[in-house]
């Protein structure tokens, strides 16, 4: 009898302390919401995500002592992902926006990119102002698509991935392809007959995406972009995938 007794107060106290030890738990992980088609802030190499943003959020979450998963998905699924907390943070090339603004926080911009046109070799496009009236091509989801909208009379063709439109491009089907800057290069690089128009559609910052209901975790994801900024590491980590021109 009394050993069944300090039986039952041992088990119960081993269960009393498991629950405890839940309940102070931490979390261990951060994961990023992306979309791996955007070269050179993120892309496939092998069955890896690598690229800028992919750097950048190791970096941020080695700083906060997390381990970083990134999770592959469509671009427009991206701030949805993160609202609803299936991914802590959204890194993926996405320029700071009113519309985005409306459904999610950003942190501090980490570095400054441009959308451009791509056109086919004596194209008669020579500005962004003479896209009107004509076939353009964009990522679903992204600020290309966006301002594409305000285009007078184009005709909108909407991609999953940047490289389909390209490739849409390049069989006569779209007149242009509006995307950012360093993609653009990517894509001219690996297709001949390809060039960017020298005119930058817009200018805009790229930022990380964090929920709204998340505001530590923002003041944490911008104190470690600052140490980043600080030491160096962040244009260390951009210059790595972008050379100087």
């Amino acid at each position: 009898m009394k050993i069944s007794k300090v039986i039952c107060g041992v088990l119960a106290s081993a269960m009393v302390l498991a629950f405890a030890g839940c309940g102070k738990s931490e979390k261990t992980t951060l994961v990023m919401a992306t979309n791996a088609e955007f070269p050179p802030y993120e892309y496939r190499d092998g069955d890896k995500i690598v690229g800028i943003d992919a750097e950048i959020a190791k970096a941020v979450a080695d700083d906060m002592g997390l381990e970083l998963v990134i999770e592959d998905m469509a671009f427009d699924s991206i701030i949805a992902a993160v609202q609803s907390g299936k991914a802590d943070i959204g890194v993926a090339g996405m320029t700071v926006s009113e519309d985005r603004l409306a459904s999610v926080n950003f942190s501090d911009p980490y570095t400054t990119a441009a959308q451009v046109v791509i056109v086919k070799e004596g194209s008669a496009i020579a500005s962004p102002a003479d896209l009107t009236g004509k076939k353009v091509g964009v990522q679903l989801g992204t600020t290309g698509d966006i301002y594409a909208g305000d285009i007078e009379d184009a005709s909108v063709e909407r991609f999953n991935k940047g490289f389909e439109a390209v490739q849409s491009l390049l069989q006569d089907k779209i007149d242009a392809v509006i995307i950012d800057r360093e993609p653009a290069k990517v894509f001219i690089s690996e297709n001949e007959g390809l060039i960017i128009l020298d005119e930058e559609y817009t200018i805009e910052d790229y930022a990380i995406a964090i929920s709204k209901d998340n505001t530590e975790l923002l003041e944490k994801v911008n104190a470690s972009l600052a140490k980043l900024k600080e030491s160096g590491r962040l244009q260390e980590i951009i210059d790595k995938y972008i050379t100087a021109e």
